[in-house]
């Protein structure tokens, strides 16, 4: 079902797509082919974050809140790359680094709707040659799929005529329990490295969890008040291939999320300094630091400045694919 969203300040509809089968009920944006809201039969609230108004997405406090982000998700050092001895320049959007393709990436566009059913819905991007810095001309498809009992399942897929860098994330922020929140939750990562970063946030290499506080292998309980703080990139393989468990996450209430991906990183982050400001979510009020957690399947970040990282290279004759596959159920 395919209904008004709102109006972009430059006029242009947004759609907000309905998809259901079973227990679970999604809704899509064609802006930033956002993931807007995630229900499941018999919870009363909705499991992943979201606002009700454009107005919270386009340049608002919500602005990555269930994104496609990109062309490279998270984080470049120093706004700077080098591609066939070719110097890029980027914007440094966050201080030194280029953050999420920047003040201008994917989460800012208006995504075209290229096929819909009851149960999945096809959402196309044209991004023209040097857009951000990037070069080639590139076609991004984002396919959201709604599968009996309760499955989530999305397909990215990018094409170039031109090499390029390209490293696709999605960004939503989930809480499995419908409070102010994530205390409480349990979230067990199946890595058994990360990538430890420095005060820029971008990565220095690669360390074993063992023995830090990286290591969810076995599941941890996750409390705002304690002082392991998380936006970091944990490594489920060397590179991308076939889909593997990436992350179990369950609520207080019984809500239970299983995550799969192809991906070789998952970003987790606590949403420690997020909130949306005077804008209402889901709930009716505003949400306010670690009120979700995002678990971003990925390509290891900084990755065009670093050859022992999975390569985000794309060249023409290739094709990027990504599978990410959420399923929920409630004790």
């Amino acid at each position: 079902m395919k209904a008004l969203f709102g109006y972009l300040k430059d006029g242009r509809r947004v759609d907000a797509i309905t998809l259901t089968a079973s227990d679970l009920s999604v809704t899509v944006l064609s802006y930033g082919a956002i993931l807007n809201d995630v229900r499941l039969r018999g919870v009363p609230y909705g499991l992943t974050l979201g606002g009700t108004e454009i107005a919270a997405y386009e340049n608002g406090p919500m602005d990555y809140f269930g994104a496609i982000v990109g062309p490279v998700a998270n984080r470049i050092s120093g706004a700077r790359a080098e591609l066939d001895g070719r110097e890029l320049g980027f914007e440094a959007n966050e201080g030194e680094t280029l953050l999420h393709g920047g003040a201008r990436g994917m989460h800012t566009e208006l995504w075209k709707i290229a096929a819909l059913s009851e149960t999945s819905v096809t959402l196309t991007l044209s991004l023209p040659d040097s857009r951000g810095g990037f070069p080639g001309n590139r076609l991004i498809a984002a396919r959201y799929t709604v599968e009996a009992p309760a499955t989530l399942r999305l397909e990215l897929t990018a094409t170039t005529d031109a090499p390029t860098l390209l490293n696709l994330a999605n960004h939503s922020y989930w809480n499995l329990d419908g409070t102010p929140t994530t205390d409480g939750h349990w979230l067990q990562v199946f890595a058994d490295r990360y990538t430890p970063v420095d005060d820029h946030l971008i990565p220095t290499g690669v360390l074993d969890v063992s023995g830090t506080g990286f290591d969810l292998s076995a599941g941890h309980v996750l409390r705002p008040s304690d002082a392991q703080r998380y936006d970091h990139n944990f490594c489920l393989s060397d590179g991308p291939g076939k889909m593997k468990p990436a992350a179990i996450l369950r609520g207080t209430s019984g809500v239970t999320l299983r995550m799969d991906t192809t991906e070789p990183g998952l970003q987790v982050f606590d949403a420690a300094p997020i909130g949306s400001g005077e804008m209402n979510g889901h709930r009716g009020v505003p949400e306010v630091g670690f009120c979700g957690i995002a678990l971003e399947a990925q390509r290891w970040p900084d990755a065009p400045n670093r050859s022992d990282f999975p390569s985000v290279r794309l060249d023409p004759d290739e094709t990027y694919r990504q599978e990410t596959r959420w399923s929920f159920s409630k004790k």
